[in-house]
């Protein structure tokens, strides 16, 4: 059964999506409503927004991959709005012998399984939901699930690069981030058609984000 959504938000897999949009939707109350969250490849946000099935996406970008995800976005009729910019840090189990460290390079972590996102089949490498993604790894293995991800990170020992904000959500508890040695900078906001406005779901919806990625952004 298909149920028209009156609000839907696509993004990337980050927690602070599924925070926000909770927030937002507690805030606005109600006797019935239907809105979506949709956990999308980047390709996916994109198609999602510019096709009309989303009102906004949340996805990321690196200094290092920004203007071929720019090209993309104003090919698709998309602009991106930076709400913060953040450091790339290493997601590693609680468990993990590298877990104290004052912070982690590549190199550090070239033993363990890397875990990340994977992203549609002719996407670029500038599409990763990863900071340095185009770095080589010995051991890795792809997730579609950030709950999966998650779980593997700990049952393998393994971690991923993230922006670090790992907030409120249980399939982040069993995580600690550790600071990546990087020049590397985080841009973290919303794409959105070019020239619409955002419904006062949407607006409250980037009010709401902004907040939380300003309360929990580290660099």
């Amino acid at each position: 059964m298909t149920v028209e959504t009156t609000f839907a938000v696509s993004g990337q897999h980050y927690l602070f999506n599924v925070q926000t949009f909770a927030h937002t939707v507690l805030a606005l109350g109600g006797d019935a409503y239907a809105y979506a969250l949709r956990d999308r490849t980047t390709q996916g946000v994109i198609d999602d927004v510019a096709g009309g099935k989303s009102d906004l996406g949340v996805l990321f970008q690196t200094s290092a991959t920004a203007d071929e995800v720019n090209a993309a976005l104003d090919a698709a009729g998309l602009e991106f709005v930076e709400l913060i910019q953040s450091a790339p840090r290493v997601a590693l189990p609680k468990s993990h012998p590298m877990v104290n460290a004052s912070s982690l390079s590549l190199e550090d972590m070239e033993d363990f399984p890397y875990l990340y996102f994977e992203q549609d089949e002719d996407s670029p490498v500038a599409f990763a939901e990863e900071a340095l993604a185009s770095v080589p790894r010995a051991k890795s293995i792809a997730c579609t699930d950030r709950a999966s991800l998650s779980e593997l990170i700990v049952a393998l020992n393994g971690y991923t690069v993230t922006s670090g904000i790992l907030v409120g959500i249980s399939d982040g508890a069993g995580l600690n981030t550790v600071p990546l040695d990087t020049d590397v900078k985080l841009h973290l906001g919303y794409v959105v058609r070019k020239g619409e406005a955002l419904s006062d779901i949407g607006q409250r919806f980037v009010d709401t984000l902004k907040k939380n990625l300003e309360k929990y952004a580290r660099f």
